[in-house]
């Protein structure tokens, strides 16, 4: 089974910074789910699908080819062989995802192919429920957090530069609904009596973006995890230099 880091976490924590630089001084792969349902989204709005129609945007789903490829270390996302990278990330296309990610059918689609990926190649997955759907034993688990003023920082700058209205104080009063999303989730890691998310990995919740790609690589490394089916690689230049060098 190769290695695999299921990294999830609320909006607005720094997911996809920390899970590029751990897959890069790890030397694996990071798949970018989020992507994956931006691509779906756009798919449907060219479609002319309607995404409130869950049924419709279902089917859709169901009859639509989306691949990822790398090259040069960045994730393509691809739908019928067409490379959407580039289209994915408009204020758009980002709301149709959001959407469409809601419908069980799209999901379950999109969790079969991120397993898939998974299970082919050693890999950093991040996105919502990894952990807990998609990777229910990976070997590293980790939550990443962080707090809700800090969050809603990011948020509010992301969407100022797509050119979006949301006040600071609209951003921060919808990310404090995440702490719930935060208990449920560490909650969910004890059903041992569901063999779909019974905890393989070793889980830690880490709250230090600083901190994250080091301690991720010292786990991995001293062997401080609990599925030994798995095979670690070593850290690349970097992982283990103090972070104030």
């Amino acid at each position: 089974m190769p290695l695999t880091i299921a990294l999830d976490g609320p909006v607005g924590a720094g997911k996809s910074t920390v899970a590029d630089e751990t897959a890069r001084r790890l030397g694996i792969l990071h798949l970018d789910t989020g992507a994956m349902y931006r691509a779906m989204g756009l798919w449907a709005l060219k479609q002319g699908v309607d995404i409130a129609d869950e049924q419709a945007v279902t089917e859709l789903a169901a009859h639509t080819r989306i691949t990822v490829r790398y090259a040069e270390g960045m994730q393509h996302t691809l739908v019928e062989n067409q490379d959407v990278t580039g289209s994915i990330r408009t204020p758009e296309v980002s709301m149709a995802a959001s959407t469409v990610a809601r419908y069980a059918g799209v999901r379950k689609a999109m969790v079969a192919l991120q397993q898939k990926l998974a299970a082919e190649q050693p890999m950093l997955v991040d996105g919502r429920d990894i952990g807990i759907r998609v990777l229910p034993n990976a070997t590293l688990k980790v939550f990443l957090t962080a707090s809700a003023e800090e969050r809603a920082r990011r948020r509010f700058l992301e969407l100022q530069k797509k050119g979006l209205t949301d006040t600071y104080d609209e951003v921060l009063a919808e990310l404090l609904q995440d702490p719930k999303r935060c208990e449920e989730w560490h909650r969910s890691q004890k059903l041992d009596d569901d063999p779909r998310i019974t905890p393989v990995g070793r889980i830690l919740r880490q709250t230090s973006l600083d901190e994250g790609p080091e301690s991720w690589c010292n786990h991995l490394e001293s062997g401080s995890y609990s599925n030994p089916s798995s095979k670690q690689p070593s850290c690349r230049s970097g992982c283990r230099r103090s972070r104030h060098q």
